[in-house]
């Protein structure tokens, strides 16, 4: 039978599990309790949560959720997850702030919304732009050949009004 603190502590991970849709799992076999701290507070400068949690609560709390079977496999010896909402932002944060750890932080994988991605992945995602600045540079491949199409339309209107300019410029400055 449960214990009224474990079932605290597998509603607060639903609560993060439902709160957030990037995960970064990794392995910190070997880190001091200040250490730990240090990551922690590191990641809260990027709005990333990291929690050490047991196995099988994390498993029985992902139970309703639809990263239970992508998050299952990588909960395997001591976890610590990493909660974030940004993708890139959240693997670059977590890369930043266990880099000092490198030796004894292992990162294991990650899951985004319902797929699982490895190490490496979320070594790849973490050289990603942000968000924000992915959405910017398609919003700015959208709309080039938009204003390129606008300047062609308006040159001819442009030239016949630089023609005119020229016209009044040879007759000595006055309009006929």
């Amino acid at each position: 039978m449960p214990t009224e603190a474990k079932r605290e502590t597998i509603d607060a991970l639903r609560v993060e599990l439902s709160a957030n849709r990037t995960m970064i799992v990794s392995e910190y076999r070997g880190l001091k309790v200040k250490e730990i701290s240090e990551i922690r507070r590191a990641l809260r400068k990027s709005s990333v949560s990291y929690r050490v949690v047991k196995n099988r609560l994390m498993r029985i709390a992902a139970q309703d959720n639809a990263a239970a079977n992508a998050l299952s496999p990588l909960l395997v010896g001591p976890t610590a997850i990493a909660f974030g909402n940004d993708e890139a932002t959240t693997a670059k944060a977590v890369l930043d702030a266990v880099r000092p750890f490198g030796k004894i932080v292992k990162i294991t994988g990650g899951v985004l919304g319902s797929s699982r991605i490895d190490a490496d992945g979320v070594v790849r995602l973490a050289t990603l732009p942000s968000r924000e600045a992915l959405l910017s540079e398609a919003l700015g491949a959208i709309t080039a050949p938009m204003s390129t199409v606008a300047g062609l339309f308006d040159a001819p209107l442009r030239d016949v009004v630089g023609l005119v300019d020229a016209l009044i410029d040879r007759r000595g400055g006055v309009a006929a």
